[in-house]
Parts: structure tokens; C-alpha cells; sequence
């Protein structure tokens, strides 16, 4: 068995930003771009060597525009990347050139280290060191291969009960206590790699979210190894693990006594190639087989980036948070979504892209929430809303689409919009305290949630108005749809065999109306 590390986990909230530093600046290569195994809809990437070797690995799970999680005990809180020692010089001249703040070098256990942040704050250590074995660099542009990085040299672990942590780190993932500086007891392993576990007695807990490094995955031979695992660790009365094929890898998590989640994972593949040529790893985007699930149905709620070179979404900050879904052969027109109590920004891709296959997609995040979850504007009731909100909504709602219309180039002849439920309510709302603002809109399960109805000339506004059969709010669609149409609008009323929940006939109802 050769002891080590397989990979480490973090989270990014932009993905775009993450491919930028980890491909661009820092060199790796991009070695599978998938699905969350946990969540399909959550975009996972991988970086690694030229050969994904284990052992080079680190990944992220993409929560755009997520909330930022906090370092603290029970995670770690630093990765550290083996370079060769004479290479320091050139990384600390390529963070200046770059932008990006260092400090350092200092010598860490008789090692030099180069410390700065990536864009999500997530602590980077470049190590110069000699004790990292194997590993195949990534030859880029600007990076020669003397200098690029060579594999993961280890990670900080932050622990309340440091002792406990080494223990079970020398028990089960074959790591031995070397030395202790200060705090930090150095944990080696066979393959050259370490683990620091700094005493954290005192620091605040670690929470989950971007920023945030998920866990640490320590490297054991094969299946039957793992499995093994799993057996010791019930003798040590640890009950609490779970394990799954991870098709490039088999593994088990397991939380270490002082919290930390772990994952022990195999060594032996099938890996990373087992599903797309060495030569073109990376390329492709997988959508885990276990969900069984239609592609079309699960690509356009993944952000999308593109590697260095390559075009790529350039966001602005605008008064929403959204997201941007291009076609594969744009026709130059825009789709506007807007999610219904609950959704995001990405809830209502994948419906617009079934509508319209051709079209840019602009995902919006509503700003109010209620109970955690996202809305477009404050209820204070189950029938009773915040007029001023209402208000001050719809007109950062005009303002964001001023705004989008210059930074993304949208055109007003060529641009819809759709709502849903608490989304469709807003665009209503918009509609008749901007008239002009939207030209052509789909009103998905709506209700007329303005007090006292305004006096607005909708003329030349095309609306079509979908209401639920069995849906409880069905009176206060057809309400809206009088109220629009005593404006000035031309609305289409229709009603679909549901209830509240969206539909397939929604769909071809809606992509008739665009269309």
C-alpha cells in the first residue's frame, strides 16, 4: 500500500474564476468535468496531472453565487502543491505579474512555501520540496515543465482533539507522525505527502459553503482495502460511513474523531480515462449514470465556463444575481426566467430551453427571502404582500434589464420574458408599473398582486397567461388576465389539466406562444 493523499474537495462560488486560477495560473489540467454525484444539477470539476494520477487531484463543486462557508475546526484549511525548491522564484514572479497577493517564501519544516489565496480565499501553498514522488506536469503556455506543479504535496486539518485526529489517520489512511512545530503535528505517508493537523482548541467550528474546503481523500489500494475500511472502522464502534462507487473511483466518507469528513478511496481506478480518451480528458461533460437522467434536462441547469483561450461568459454585477445559459447555435434571441417561491436562478433553465432551444437564456434570483427560501418580493400574508417592496422590486428589476441590455447585448425586439408563480407575479407587477419594460412576457400560475390597481397603457404588449385547471389561484389568474387586458395588453389565456405545478403542456403551450 502506498499511503497518501487522492484528492481534496473545496467549493467555488464562480466557476469561471475557479478555471481561470486552477488552469490558467496555476497550470493544471482539467481532467473531468461531471455532474455532482450527490446532486446532478451541481457542477463538479477535477484537476490533476497530465494523467489525472491520484494524488494530484483537487476538485470543486461549483455553488454559484453560494453563500460563503467559514474556516474552523473539523475541516481543513489550507492545500499545499508540491513544485520542485528551485521554482519557488518563479511562482512568487508569476503572483506578482498576475495580481495576486503572497507571502513568503518562508521555510516550513525545512521546506520553502509560497502562500496565497485563490479567488474564493481558499489558502494555496507552493512547496518546494523533493520528497513528492511520481507525478506526470502539465506543460501550458508560460509554465515550462521544471516549474509546473507536480502533485499535492498535503493539506491542513484544523482539530479540536489533534491526537485523536493522528490516530485515526495513522489507523486508517497510513500516515505517521514525524514532527510537531508549534501547534502542528506533521503527519508523512509513503508517497511523500502530508497532513499538518494543527491544534484548533478554541477556534470556531467550520461551516459548509464556497470558500470552504469539503474533505480531504486519502488514497488506499483497492476495493477489497476500502471495504476493509469499512469493517474497522464498525470495530471502533464508528458506524456512520458511507460508501459508493464513484465510477472513476470506490470510496467510503467517514467523519474523523474530531469531526473532519474524510474519504478513503481507491487507488486502482478504473479512473479517469475510463470514459473519455487521455488525450481529450477534461472535454466532455458526464452526467453521473445513477440519476437517470435526461441530458437536456440536467446541462442547462450547469454553469458554463470556458478554459483559458477559450470564449466565455463575461458577468457583470447587476442588481440580481442570475445566470446566463448560451445554446449551442444561438439565434440571437433572449429568454428571461423568472422562478417561482423557492427556485434560483437556475430552476427555470431547463424549462426555457425545452421552449426555446435557440435562445440565450437569463436566469434571475429573486432578492426577498421567506424561511430560507428565495422570492421575489416580501408576503406578509398568505394573500397579503409589501406593496413598497413590490415596488421597490420591479424597479430594480427595469433597472437590471437597462443594464443587461448594454453588458450582454440584448435587444428588446428579440427579447421574452417568463415568470412562474411568485416570478410571474413581479414581471405583472413590472409590466404595469413600467409600461414599455416588457414587450412580450409568459405568465406561468399568476395573480394580480398590485394594491390599488394602476393606471397603466400596456398596448402593444403580447402576454400569455397559463392557469391550472385544479390550481387554487386558478380565480386570480383570470383576474389578472382582465386587469392586463383593461390595460391595453393583448392576452392569450390558457388553462392546462394540472394543478399549481408546472407541466410538459406548459411547455408546448408556451413554445407556441414564442414562437
Amino acid at each position: 500500500m502506498t499511503s497518501g493523499l487522492h484528492h481534496i474537495t473545496a467549493i467555488t462560488r464562480k466557476i469561471q474564476a475557479n478555471v481561470d486560477f486552477y488552469c490558467g495560473f496555476l497550470g493544471l489540467r482539467l481532467v473531468k468535468r461531471t455532474g455532482g454525484f450527490e446532486d446532478a444539477a451541481q457542477l463538479h470539476l477535477f484537476y490533476g496531472d497530465a494523467v489525472a494520477s491520484p494524488g494530484s487531484l483537487v476538485s470543486f463543486l461549483a455553488w454559484e453565487d453560494g453563500s460563503p462557508g467559514r474556516v474552523g475546526h473539523g475541516a481543513a484549511s489550507e492545500i499545499a502543491f508540491a513544485i520542485r525548491p528551485q521554482a519557488i522564484g518563479f511562482w512568487l514572479t508569476r503572483a506578482l505579474q498576475s495580481g495576486i497577493g503572497t507571502e513568503g517564501p518562508a521555510m516550513e519544516f525545512g521546506e520553502p512555501v509560497l502562500r496565497l489565496k485563490d479567488p474564493d480565499g481558499i489558502i494555496i501553498k507552493l512547496v518546494g520540496t523533493e520528497t513528492v514522488r511520481g507525478g506526470a506536469p502539465w506543460g501550458v503556455r508560460g509554465i515550462e515543465v521544471e516549474d509546473a506543479i507536480l502533485a499535492l504535496r498535503g493539506a491542513t486539518l484544523l482539530s479540536e482533539h489533534p491526537a485523536e485526529t493522528a490516530g485515526f489517520l495513522t489507523r486508517h489512511g497510513g500516515f505517521t507522525a514525524a514532527e510537531t512545530a508549534g501547534s502542528i503535528t506533521r503527519m508523512t505517508s509513503q508517497s511523500g505527502q502530508i497532513l499538518d493537523v494543527r491544534d484548533a482548541t478554541g477556534f470556531w467550528p467550520a461551516a459548509p459553503g464556497t470558500g470552504a474546503i469539503d474533505h480531504v481523500a486519502l488514497r488506499l489500494p483497492d476495493v477489497a482495502a476500502v471495504n476493509g475500511e469499512v469493517k474497522a472502522l464498525a470495530a471502533e464502534g464508528i458506524d456512520a460511513v458511507n460508501v459508493h462507487d464513484r465510477k472513476y473511483f470506490y470510496s467510503l466518507y467517514v467523519r474523523e474523531p474530531a469531526g473532519g469528513l474524510i474519504e478513503l478511496a481507491t487507488d486502482d481506478g478504473p479512473g479517469f480515462a475510463v470514459d473519455e480518451p487521455l488525450e481529450t480528458l477534461g472535454t466532455t461533460l458526464f452526467i453521473p449514470e445513477h440519476f437517470s437522467l435526461r441530458r437536456e434536462g440536467i446541462v442547462p441547469m450547469l454553469p458554463q465556463f470556458g478554459l483559458p483561450g477559450e470564449p466565455r461568459i463575461l458577468y457583470r454585477d447587476l442588481p440580481f444575481v442570475h445566470r446566463i445559459h448560451e445554446a449551442e447555435v444561438p439565434d440571437g434571441s433572449t429568454l428571461v426566467l423568472l422562478h417561482g417561491t423557492g427556485g434560483n436562478e437556475a430552476s427555470l433553465l431547463t424549462l426555457g430551453r425545452k421552449i426555446l432551444p435557440a435562445a440565450t437564456l437569463i436566469g434571475l434570483r429573486g432578492r426577498a427571502t421567506e424561511e430560507g427560501v428565495a422570492r421575489f418580493f416580501r408576503r406578509l400574508g398568505p394573500m397579503q404582500f409589501d406593496q413598497a417592496d413590490i415596488r421597490a422590486e420591479a424597479e430594480a428589476f427595469a433597472g437590471f434589464l437597462e443594464q443587461a441590455g448594454h453588458a450582454y447585448g440584448l435587444a428588446s425586439g428579440k427579447t421574452a420574458f417568463l415568470g412562474y408563480s411568485n416570478g410571474a407575479n413581479l414581471l405583472a407587477a413590472a409590466m404595469e408599473l413600467h409600461p414599455g419594460l416588457v414587450h412580450r412576457a409568459v405568465l406561468l400560475r399568476p395573480m394580480a398582486v398590485l394594491e390599488p390597481e394602476p393606471a397603466s397603457n400596456l398596448a402593444g404588449a403580447d402576454v400569455l397567461i397559463v392557469a391550472g385547471d385544479e390550481d387554487p389561484y386558478l380565480g386570480h389568474s383570470e383576474q389578472l388576465a382582465e386587469r392586463l387586458m383593461r390595460a391595453g395588453a393583448d392576452v392569450s389565456y390558457k388553462r392546462v389539466a394540472t394543478g399549481h405545478a408546472l407541466s410538459d403542456e406548459d411547455v408546448a403551450v408556451a413554445r407556441e406562444f414564442l414562437r
